[in-house]
C-alpha cells in the first residue's frame, strides 16, 4: 500500500517551525520519502493537503486506559468482559482525537496491547508500565477500608491497576513479574495522590531501600523507573535512588528543580486531569475525600511548570485523565499554551515523549524511516496551539501506522 500526501505545510517539531510545502510518501506503515514538489511514485491513495498543516501523530506520555470510570467503587465491580470492552472503547476514542502513541502509566493492559496489534480493536501504539508498584496504604492501594492483615511481609496483593508490595524482597519480585509480563518500563508511587482512598496527599511512600531494589531491576533489563511524586521530599526519595522520570511534580520548588536538572531527570506534568476531576468528579461518582484532595492541585501544577521552565527541567506532555474525563485529552494543549510557548509544548510532546517511549526516530517526526503516524490540521500549531484542544473541527485527517483512521477533507 502506497499513500502520498501532497502540498501540505509540514511541521518540524525539533526546529519548532513549519518548514514549507512538502510531499510525503508512505509505504505500508513507514514514511519512505519527504520531498519538495510532486512524488514520482504512483500511489494507491493520494491526499491533497493544500493550505493545511501536516503534523506527526500526537503523543500522550501519561494515560490510564485501564481506568475506565471515575467511579472507583463501580470500577471494582466491573466484570472482565465489561472492563475489556470499556478499555477498547477508550483506545478507539484516543486515536480519533489524533493520539497515535500513548505511554500507559498504570494498569494490566497486556491484552489490550495485543488486541490493538492484532487488529481486534483499533487504538494507538501503546508503551506501558504495566501494574504500578505501591506500598500498603499507598497511592496504588485502591482496596476498600477493611482488608485482612497479610500473613507475612512478603505477600503481594495484585489488582488490575497495581501490585501492593512492601519491603525490598517483595518489590523486587513485583518488578520482575511486570518486566516478565512485557512492561516497557516500571512505575512506582513515592507520594500520596488525589484519586487514592487511604493516603494523605502529602505522604511520602516507600523507603530508599525499596526504591533502589526496583530501579536496579529496571537497569538490569535496560529500561527505567518513573515515579508518581508531588512533593520535593517524594521527588528526592525517587531520583536519588535511580528513578529517571517524575510524573506530575505539582509541588516542585526551585531547589528540587535544580536537582532534577543536575541528574538529567525528566518531569511529565498532567494538568488537565485536575481541572477535569474538579469539574466532573462529583457527577461521575468520585468521593468527596478525593475531591477535597484535588482542590488547589491544578493551580500548584501551573506554578510548577513555570519553575521547571525557568530552571531548565526537561518536560514531557501528559494528561492522566480517568474514565469519562478522557474526552478532554486535547485540552492539555490549551492549558499548556497559556503557560509556555507553542514551540516548547510541541517539543515536550514530539521530542521528549519519544525518548520516554523508547521510540526516538520512529515517532514525533516526519522523515524517512519514521512510522507513518500523521495528522492533517486546519490549524498552524505554532501560531494557534490552543485550537488543537478541539480535534473534531481542526483535524481533517488522522493516519495511524499508514492507515487512514479519519478523513473529512472537502
Amino acid at each position: 500500500m502506497i499513500l502520498n500526501i501532497i502540498n501540505g505545510n509540514v511541521l518540524d517539531p525539533a526546529a519548532g517551525e513549519i518548514i514549507g510545502e512538502r510531499s510525503i510518501v508512505v509505504e505500508n506503515d513507514v514514511i519512505v520519502d519527504v520531498l519538495e514538489g510532486q512524488p514520482s511514485v504512483k500511489p494507491d491513495l493520494e491526499i491533497d493537503a493544500h493550505g493545511r498543516y501536516v503534523l506527526p501523530g500526537f503523543i500522550d506520555a501519561h494515560v490510564h486506559l485501564s481506568m475506565t470510570t471515575m467511579n472507583f467503587g463501580r470500577a471494582l465491580r466491573l466484570s472482565e468482559v465489561e472492563w475489556s470492552l470499556a478499555m477498547a472503547g477508550l483506545a478507539e476514542a484516543t486515536i480519533q482525537r489524533g493520539f497515535t502513541t500513548v505511554r500507559d502509566t498504570g494498569g494490566a493492559i497486556g491484552g489490550l496491547v495485543r488486541a490493538v496489534q492484532s487488529g481486534l480493536c483499533r487504538g494507538p501504539r501503546i508503551v506501558r508500565s504495566g501494574r504500578v508498584l505501591s506500598q500498603t496504604g499507598g497511592h496504588g492501594d485502591t482496596r476498600p477500608q477493611d482488608v485482612p492483615l497479610p500473613g507475612c511481609g512478603c505477600e503481594l496483593v495484585s489488582s488490575r491497576f497495581s501490585h501492593i508490595a512492601d519491603g525490598p524482597d517483595a518489590v523486587r519480585k513485583a518488578a520482575r513479574h511486570e518486566l516478565r509480563e512485557g512492561s516497557d518500563f516500571l512505575k512506582i508511587m513515592t507520594s500520596g495522590g488525589v484519586a487514592s482512598p487511604s493516603d494523605p496527599f502529602d505522604s511520602i511512600q516507600y523507603t530508599a531501600e525499596e526504591v533502589k531494589a526496583i530501579t536496579i531491576e529496571a537497569e538490569h533489563r535496560h529500561t527505567y523507573v518513573t515515579a508518581h511524586a508531588y512533593s520535593p521530599e517524594a521527588i528526592y526519595l525517587a531520583v536519588d535512588h535511580g528513578v529517571r522520570c517524575i510524573e506530575h511534580g505539582n509541588l516542585l520548588d526551585e531547589t528540587t528543580a535544580k536537582h532534577l536538572v543536575s541528574l538529567g531527570v525528566t518531569m511529565v506534568p498532567t494538568l488537565s486531569t485536575y481541572r477535569a476531576m474538579g469539574e466532573l468528579g462529583a457527577k461521575f461518582g468520585m468521593s468527596e475525600r478525593n475531591l477535597e484532595k484535588n482542590r488547589g492541585v491544578f493551580e500548584a501544577g501551573q506554578r510548577s511548570i513555570d519553575i521547571a521552565r525557568r530552571e531548565g527541567v526537561e518536560l514531557g506532555f501528559g494528561t492522566d485523565l480517568l474514565g469519562e474525563a478522557q474526552v478532554r485529552q486535547n485540552q492539555e494543549f490549551s492549558i499548556r499554551a497559556d503557560l509556555e510557548s507553542a514551540a516548547d509544548v510541541l517539543h515536550s510532546m514530539y521530542v521528549v515523549n519519544p525518548r520516554l517511549c523508547g521510540l526516538e526516530g520512529k515517532i514525533g517526526l516526519i522523515q524517512p524511516g519514521a512510522y507513518a503516524d500523521l495528522l492533517i490540521s486546519e490549524v498552524n500549531p505554532i501560531e494557534d496551539l490552543s485550537r488543537l484542544s478541539e480535534p473534531e473541527p481542526n483535524l481533517s485527517v488522522i493516519i495511524s501506522a499508514g492507515k487512514v483512521v479519519k478523513e473529512i477533507l472537502g
